[in-house]
């Protein structure tokens, strides 16, 4: 089976920066026409003009519907989408607020319902199968003191991934998550990896003493995304670098 996309419409929401601007870029490589939702005004992705920005905030449910058909009229019908938006919003247990609760369970998870609803309905009414991919976490599975409701929501993302994978397959549309580890973002290599004792640390979590790029958890999207993966419903591919494996050693 191949990885190749060529031709297919892949939505990446979140896909202006970040794990989502690697996996719009590798699912571009790969053959596919990509077209991002971002919060960010300007993006641009050099030497590859089949990517098309919009504006999305996932957050917003009552958007999601129309910018869904903007995207059809335009590309055709969809045959992948990648659950990419998300928040990560930190604080001590005790002191979290509600604001921070509601935005991390609207923004991380909501949305990802919405989204996957939309472009399912979309796709059976197509006749048409495909493949959706949910970013999840390794703190859906090791997680720490603070990241309390972060980690729950990409929890509820592997969960939602398994039902939906059921209640979607007679369609001939496959669900699966991605749960990323420590991953080198232009926030972290521009923040706290651009200290030669920090970055010294974040190798060490790790197996392969490295730890992710965006292009990595790129390939993994478009794997899943391909026909590949095609006996692949239901499951969630950890990428980490065995970062979780010492952590769950720990335990």
């Amino acid at each position: 089976m191949s990885r190749d996309l060529t031709d297919k419409l892949i939505i990446v929401t979140g896909g202006g920066a970040g794990i989502g601007r690697g996996i719009a870029e590798c699912c571009h490589d790969a053959g596919a026409r990509v077209v991002v939702g971002t919060l960010e005004d300007s993006v641009q992705f050099s030497g590859r003009d089949g990517i098309d920005c919009r504006y999305l905030d996932v957050g917003h449910a009552e958007t999601i519907g129309p910018w869904l058909d903007a995207v059809i009229d335009t590309h055709g019908p969809i045959d992948g989408l990648v659950n990419n938006a998300g928040v990560t919003l930190t604080d001590s247990f005790l002191s979290m607020s509600l604001e921070d609760v509601e935005t991390l369970w609207r923004v991380n998870q909501r949305s990802v319902f919405l989204m996957s609803q939309g472009v399912a309905k979309r796709m059976v009414d197509d006749n048409r199968p495909g493949s959706i991919v949910n970013i999840a976490s390794n703190h859906a599975g090791a997680s720490s003191a603070g990241y309390e409701m972060y980690a729950g929501t990409k929890g509820a993302i592997v969960a939602m991934t398994r039902a939906m994978s059921w209640s979607l397959g007679q369609h001939g549309i496959r669900v699966n998550s991605l749960s990323p580890g420590l991953t080198r973002t232009e926030a972290i290599a521009n923040g706290p990896a651009s200290n030669p004792d920090t970055e010294t640390m974040f190798r060490a979590w790790h197996a392969s003493n490295r730890y992710n790029s965006v292009q990595e958890v790129g390939h993994c999207a478009v794997f899943l995304l391909s026909d590949a993966a095609s006996a692949l419903t239901g499951s969630d591919m950890l990428v980490d670098h065995g970062m979780s494996a010492q952590l769950c050693a720990q335990l």
